[in-house]
Formats: C-alpha cells, sequence, structure tokens
C-alpha cells in the first residue's frame, strides 16, 4: 500500500536534492526518525535502499553524458566497500535494533548533519584554505587518501545514510582539482550506488528495511527530483544552502537533545 504522507515527504525531499545536490540522506532520515517517528535503524536501512535506487538513475544519465572518472570511483570504492562490511558485521554482533546501536546511530546521524551544513555554508573558504596545498600532492598520495576517504565514507554511510553527498563531493574538489566540476558530482553519484546498494541489502538482511515505506517514497521522490532539476537555475544558489544548512543544524540539535 501506497501512504500518501510518505509519498508527499518523498517528493519535498526529492525536489530539495534536485535544487541543492545534497544527498537525500541528509533530509530523508531525519525527517523519517523525528516526523514519523520510525526506528533510527529502519530509517537508514530503507534510506540506502532508497538511494540507491534513485542515484543508479543519476548514474546512467551521467554515464551516457561521460561525466564519470571511474579511475576515482574504483579508489573510494576500494575504500567504502570493505569498510561498510566491516561495519555491517559490527551492526550485526550487537544487534541493529538494540538501545544501544539506536544511540549510536542518532549519534553518527547528528554529526554528518552538522558536518554537512559547515561544508555547505564554508566550503567555499574550505578549498580556498586547502586548494593550492592539496594540488600538490603527488599522485600516489592523492590515491591513498581517495582510498581512506572511500573508508571513512563507508563507515559514515553504512551506519547513517549520510556522508556521500556534500562531504564527498568537497573531498573530490579537493583532491582532484584539476578534474571539471561535472565528473566530480558524477564520480560521486556513480560511487554512491555500490555503496548505498551494499549498506542497503547489508540493513535488509539484518532486518533494518521497510520496502513498503521504500515505495511510498519512491512514488513521490522521482518527480521531486525532476522539478527540483528544472527549478535549480531559477533559485539562488546562496539562498539554498543557507537554508539547507540551517535546516540539518536544526535537525541534527533535536537529534542531539
Amino acid at each position: 500500500m501506497i501512504d500518501p504522507l510518505y509519498s508527499i515527504s518523498g517528493f519535498v525531499v526529492g525536489a530539495l536534492v534536485g535544487m541543492t545536490g545534497v544527498g537525500g540522506g541528509s533530509l530523508m532520515t531525519p525527517l523519517l526518525i523525528l516526523l514519523f517517528g520510525i526506528h533510527p535503524a529502519t530509517a537508514v536501512g530503507t534510506d540506502l535502499l532508497y538511494a540507491a535506487a534513485t542515484k543508479t538513475v543519476g548514474t546512467a544519465v551521467h554515464g551516457m553524458g561521460r561525466t564519470i572518472d571511474w579511475r576515482v570511483v574504483g579508489r573510494l570504492a576500494a575504500g567504502s566497500l570493505p569498510l561498510t562490511v566491516v561495519t555491517l558485521l559490527a551492526l550485526f554482533y550487537f544487534g541493529i535494533q538494540t538501545e544501544g546501536v539506536n544511540a549510536l546511530i542518532s549519534t553518527v546521524l547528528a554529526f554528518a548533519l552538522f558536518a554537512t551544513a559547515l561544508i555547505l555554508i564554508l566550503r567555499r573558504q574550505i578549498l580556498g584554505l586547502y586548494a593550492q596545498r592539496m594540488s600538490a600532492l603527488p599522485p600516489r598520495r592523492t590515491a591513498i587518501y581517495t582510498v581512506a576517504m572511500g573508508a571513512l565514507l563507508g563507515v559514515m554511510v553504512s551506519i547513517s545514510s549520510v556522508g556521500a553527498g556534500a562531504i564527498g563531493v568537497t573531498a573530490l574538489i579537493l583532491l582532484y582539482p584539476h578534474l571539471p566540476m561535472a565528473r566530480i558530482v558524477g564520480s560521486d553519484i556513480a560511487h554512491a550506488v555500490p555503496l548505498t546498494l551494499v549498506a542497503g541489502f547489508g540493513h535488509w538482511l539484518l532486518g533494518g528495511t521497510d520496502l513498503g515505506l521504500l515505495g511510498s517514497l519512491l512514488v513521490g521522490s522521482i518527480p521531486g527530483i525532476i522539478i527540483g532539476s528544472y527549478a535549480a537555475p531559477r533559485v539562488p544558489d546562496a539562498f539554498l544552502r543557507y537554508l539547507l544548512a540551517g535546516t540539518l543544524i536544526l535537525v541534527g540539535s533535536r537529534l542531539v537533545f
């Protein structure tokens, strides 16, 4: 059964993702937890499969446009996929529905929301401060840092479903300053597909997903993403970034307190 309230939420989040480019996990997961009272583990697991489905479409579009650097995707995946499996095994060992894991998910989610908000506000300053230093790195060091960033994203996304959007894109801009922005975004989206698919499948095996909820979200999010992408050039970028950052800080604070 399709729940219209979940579909409306999917539409709103899809529209915001289309306008801002920030991953839906930073919006959808806290919405499911705070507004609808979904268990944190179920919210994360469902959102991971939701992200895998939507970003598969995005990867297909970027692939046809040749805006994916598969070398970068491979490096990120080399770090993220093993750590995703390790994180899922740890969640299985401690019990994904336990109070301790519930608290861990809420804490990591709040941290990821604050980090995403900070990057949205200070991205230009961060790039201006570190871009020159990072561009001087030898290729081997860049590859090592990319794998390490993938490992960090693997842990964060597996626990909270957040991190592969603003955080991943900013890291890639620093590590690959000469790569066109379209290829940065395309590579980040392409890497998110295996990451969210493996993490989402793992949560499903652990009983941490709701397939009925997933269907309701996708019914709303697909038209929302289309409309949001169409409206993006007509809405001031700075206004959207600060509005979204303020929302993430408010939601993160609500999760902590």
